[in-house]
């Protein structure tokens, strides 16, 4: 099925997670915030939290800096 993940199209599996997501894209579970059709995803909910058809997902990586 087609989402859209941080602006761009991309295909994934019927039954993907969020936790799916993060696996595929090689992210930790810690250090980033994850938005699914505008609304944040909390991190106990990544695994039960299913994409679906046209989802927009946003995944944002915190960065420290000055």
């Amino acid at each position: 099925m087609r989402i859209e993940l941080n602006g761009s199209p991309r295909e994934v599996a019927d039954g993907t997670t969020i936790a799916d997501l993060l696996t595929a894209l090689e992210l930790p579970a810690n250090g980033i915030a994850v938005a699914l059709d505008g609304e944040v995803v909390p991190r106990a909910d990544h695994a039960r939290a299913p994409v679906s058809e046209g989802s927009v997902v946003e995944i944002l990586t915190a960065v420290q800096g000055g």
